[in-house]
């Protein structure tokens, strides 16, 4: 049921590294974002693919993880991502593309968690370094990262207490998510 793959979403940011993604695999999730409405029906987004070490190590250099997390770095050796999906847009003002990458993410990730694995979709990303390593052409724009593998961690989510949104981690390394009950959004 989708409830039960939007519930299962969320983002992972502790993966069994060792757990390869075929091509094949990360191809079909693409092919789920390009099946997904594009705005105007211009279909302006491109994606770039990693399973890799070589290239998953260049992105992942070029990522920030886990704003709230204050003295986590990321992902240790062995906890990182065996796949990556590079949005990228045809036009290089991105604001107008945020729409069709919303929904292109939502798709490859909702795939994702069909196909047992997980993943994390990045805004907060050296742009200018990765479209280096990369070889990313200029006539693009760098629009979102998302990270893939087979999850290593427990993600829980929590009601939301005295407003407070941040995730957090407990002693046993559970990830608690805070989320509004819907009766407090719905105006």
């Amino acid at each position: 049921m989708i409830r039960d793959l939007i519930t299962r979403n969320r983002s992972y940011r502790k993966y069994n590294q060792s757990h390869h993604i075929e091509t094949t695999l990360i191809k079909d999730l693409i092919d789920l974002a390009r099946l997904s409405p594009s705005a105007g029906n211009l279909q302006r987004l491109r994606f770039k693919l990693s399973n890799t070490e070589e290239d998953n190590a260049k992105i992942f250099s070029c990522l920030k993880w886990a704003a709230y997390l204050k003295n986590w770095k990321g992902p240790e050796e062995g906890e990182r991502p065996s796949a990556y999906v590079i949005l990228l847009g045809t036009q290089k003002k991105t604001a107008n593309l945020a729409c069709d990458a919303g929904i292109a993410c939502q798709s490859i990730l909702l795939g994702a968690v069909e196909a047992e694995l997980r993943g994390c979709i990045f805004g907060s990303i050296n742009k200018e370094k990765l479209r280096k390593l990369l070889k990313i052409p200029d006539k693009y724009s760098i629009i979102y990262a998302i990270a893939l593998g087979k999850p290593k961690e427990n993600i829980k989510l929590e009601n939301v207490e005295k407003g407070n949104l941040k995730y957090w981690r407990d002693e046993n390394n559970v990830h608690h998510v805070p989320k509004r009950k819907l009766a407090d959004i719905i105006i």
